[in-house]
């Protein structure tokens, strides 16, 4: 296939060789990689997103490679808590080759161009922020959609005080965390991975578990069992954490890969 070259503004050395190769080869890609992102954040991105529009909530998330796709490990306890096989990158339309590549491409934009990429971020913050309350609503800002960075060390939600931040994250020693910064932890029952377990319960994290099936968890609401002591609450209905109380296990539904999974990320 013939193409016009494409000058590459991004180092892509420490891709795999066949991601690498197709950026290179594949036209829209090379393409892709001889700019710079539009925007960095989705507004409304995602299924459970959505659902917070029914408690008044706009939620705009930010979605990048997780774990190593990029070169570059955004989500750091991935290998011990074995989260990254059944990621929620590969669920919906994370699947999709083109929205795999977008979301590479904003990694290596905040990698490499990181004063720009977090300008934009900040901009675009400010202009959701605005939208919503013009519409009615009230905005969330998630960047670690599928990556584990710890966002409080970059200053964007120190700019916005007055706008919610929340994330999911796999670190309990998380420090400096600002009041408009809500972090769920997110559990793995991997033995591994128990010391960040242990740290999030005894600092009453509220704990995001998922379960790989619903009746499980319908039958544990309905009994009111606990698990690992905490008080099991419904998280699937929408993604609006913050007002989930501290201390509680909230229970998510496995989805795309994380279906099939037993390395002990999802509960069975």
């Amino acid at each position: 296939m013939r193409y016009t070259a494409q000058t590459i503004i991004y180092d892509l050395s420490r891709l795999d060789s066949e991601t690498r190769n197709l950026i290179l080869k594949t036209p829209k890609y090379r393409k892709w990689f001889s700019q710079k992102p539009d925007a960095m954040l989705r507004i409304d991105g995602s299924t459970k997103v959505i659902k917070g529009n029914k408690l008044g909530y706009r939620t705009a998330i930010l979605y990048l490679a997780p774990y190593n796709m990029s070169g570059m490990n955004v989500c750091p306890m991935a290998a011990l808590a074995r989260c990254f096989k059944p990621c929620l990158n590969s669920a919906g339309r994370g699947a999709m080759t083109g929205v795999q590549m977008s979301r590479l491409r904003k990694t290596l934009f905040f990698f490499q161009y990181q004063s720009e990429a977090i300008a934009m971020i900040k901009a675009e913050v400010k202009m959701f922020e605005a939208r919503a309350k013009k519409q009615g609503f009230i905005l969330l800002v998630r960047l670690n959609g599928t990556s584990d960075i710890r966002w409080e060390n970059y200053g964007i939600m120190q700019s916005y005080p007055n706008v919610q931040f929340y994330d999911y994250t796999k670190l309990a020693n998380r420090k400096n965390v600002p009041a408009n910064y809500d972090l769920t932890f997110s559990y793995s029952g991997v033995p591994a991975y128990q010391t960040q377990v242990k740290l999030a319960l005894a600092a009453n994290m509220r704990m995001a578990v998922v379960f790989g099936k619903r009746s499980t968890v319908e039958s544990m609401l309905k009994d009111g069992t606990p698990f690992l002591g905490l008080e099991v609450v419904d998280g699937d209905d929408t993604d609006i954490r913050h007002i989930d109380p501290a201390g509680v296990a909230v229970a998510l539904y496995a989805k795309g890969k994380a279906k099939t999974d037993y390395s002990g990320f999802v509960v069975h």
